[in-house]
C-alpha cells in the first residue's frame, strides 16, 4: 500500500475530488495548510502599505491505495490540479506498513 500527498492550490480541491472518485477513490483526508516553495510567496498592498506573504494557503490531500493504483491516482490528481502557473503543488508517495479499521479491526488492502 502507498499513501499519496498531494499539496495544491485550495481552488482546485473540488476539482481533484471528483477525479479520484470517478476514478473509484472513495476517501481521502484533507487539510488546510500554508506554504512556500520556489516562489518564495509574494507581495501585496493593504490600505497602501506592502507587505510579504511568505506563507500561502494550499490543501494537503492525504490517499492510502494499494500500489497497482498509485500511477492512476498521481496521473488523476496531476491532471486536475495543473493550472500551468507556478505554485501548482507537489505529490509525494510513501509506503504504509499496515492500516487498521478501528471500526472492525480489519487491516490491510481490506481497511482501506
Amino acid at each position: 500500500m502507498k499513501k499519496i500527498e498531494a499539496v495544491i492550490k485550495p481552488f482546485k480541491l473540488e476539482d481533484v475530488k471528483d477525479a479520484l472518485a470517478e476514478a473509484g477513490i472513495t476517501g481521502m483526508t484533507v487539510t488546510e495548510v500554508k506554504g512556500y516553495g520556489r516562489q518564495q510567496g509574494h507581495s501585496e498592498l493593504y490600505r497602501g502599505a506592502e507587505y510579504v506573504v511568505d506563507f500561502l494557503p494550499k490543501v494537503k490531500l492525504e490517499v492510502v491505495v494499494p500500489e497497482d493504483q498509485v500511477e492512476m491516482v498521481v496521473e488523476k490528481i496531476t491532471e486536475a490540479a495543473r493550472t500551468g502557473k507556478i505554485g501548482d503543488g507537489k505529490i509525494f508517495v510513501t509506503d504504509i506498513e499496515k492500516v487498521v479499521r478501528i471500526r472492525t479491526g480489519e487491516t490491510d488492502r481490506e481497511a482501506l
